[in-house]
């Protein structure tokens, strides 16, 4: 194995850089054909127990392409599961939970779970491919609010109504929910860097459903709960990202985060400025961009890479993650463009 390339760690921690770091949420997945001919054989659930497999479709994208990290492949529902939630995946729709969460009875059937003993399969992968790798394996886990969202809708949601209506009117049931979470979370990243995880990234992908208020209310006194619990046992670098929430971002900088994701949605210059240059950030180029022809790839990636006049501790990545049917010759192209843009 060649030496670590630690770019990635370096922009995480506001250092110096030889080039901006790269890479790409759900870098590995079903727009790879690599990927989809082990998906033909295994479900999603299958490959996500399985060390081998995990191992195997995190190394796909970093064969695949010229990136500054990977990471370890799995989804934040996997920890549900021994928890006692019941749930599976339906194409074209995504994940279907069975016996959602509705009350203070249902919350308090959750069983605890042990990041060892229950997600052992996600420990092994990180062992494995701390040997394999030349970059860093960033783990990762759900945020409170996001894993309850699913959790109280019981899939994907367009309006959280089930959601809020247990925030605002089963509030102690609320709390009691997203403790539970943030324990059970902090834990599962603390053991997933004791296996060989050099950063960590929180999503929190649907918590920009909230109001400012409601987010300070309901959501950052577990978020600060979760990324201190982590801070205690672990120096790696954490990663917190969600979408459509410019008007949370100074919030999430106050939950000790050491590196912001910003959406596609929002300009992250401005952004960056906002937060006072004083966390790193990461993103933000629109996932749908890959789709056009390369000249307007990379007019748009010029003009972010510009935007941010290689400032320590910038991360570049899309606003959210690669989406089906992505072509790959455009990922490769993009990764390669941004290694090599002029950095001074």
């Amino acid at each position: 194995m060649n030496a670590l390339n630690d770019t990635f760690l370096k922009a995480c921690r506001k250092e110096p850089v030889s080039h901006t770091p790269v890479w790409f949420m759900r870098q590995a997945g079903r727009y790879q054909k690599e990927y989809m001919a082990i998906k033909d054989k295994y479900s999603m659930i299958e490959i996500c127990h399985h060390p081998e497999l995990i191992t195997q479709v995190t190394l796909l994208p970093i064969k695949q392409f010229n990136l500054d990290a990977a990471i370890v492949f799995s989804d934040i529902l996997i920890p549900l599961g021994p928890m006692g939630i019941d749930f599976w995946y339906k194409g074209g729709v995504g994940p279907v939970i069975n016996n959602p969460i509705r009350n203070k009875t249902d919350v308090e059937k959750l069983k605890p779970i042990s990041a060892s003993e229950h997600l052992h399969f996600t420990g092994k992968a990180l062992q494995i491919l701390k040997k394999e790798l030349n970059v860093p394996c960033i783990g990762f886990a759900g945020a409170p609010f996001t894993l309850a969202s699913y959790m109280i809708e019981g899939g994907a949601s367009k309006s959280y109504i089930e959601l809020k209506k247990m925030m605002y009117n089963h509030t102690e049931a609320w709390n009691k929910l997203l403790n539970f979470l943030a324990e059970s979370m902090a834990e599962y990243l603390i053991f997933q860097a004791e296996c060989g995880a050099a950063a960590v990234q929180i999503f929190d992908s649907w918590v920009g459903v909230l109001s400012e208020d409601d987010y300070l209310d309901y959501v950052h006194p577990h978020m600060l709960n979760m990324i201190k619990k982590i801070k205690a046992k672990s120096s790696v670098p954490i990663i917190l990202f969600g979408t459509n929430t410019s008007h949370l971002l100074h919030h999430f900088k106050a939950t000790g985060a050491d590196v912001v994701g910003i959406d596609w949605k929002t300009n992250l210059a401005n952004a960056w400025k906002g937060l006072n240059y004083e966390v790193a950030v990461q993103g933000n180029l629109d996932p749908t961009l890959l789709f056009a022809d390369w000249k307007t790839i990379e007019k748009h990636a010029s003009k972010l890479l510009k935007s941010v006049e290689n400032k320590k501790g910038y991360i570049f990545n899309l606003g959210h993650g690669i989406l089906p049917g992505t072509p790959t010759e455009n990922v490769a192209k993009l990764a390669d463009f941004v290694r090599t843009y002029p950095y001074v």
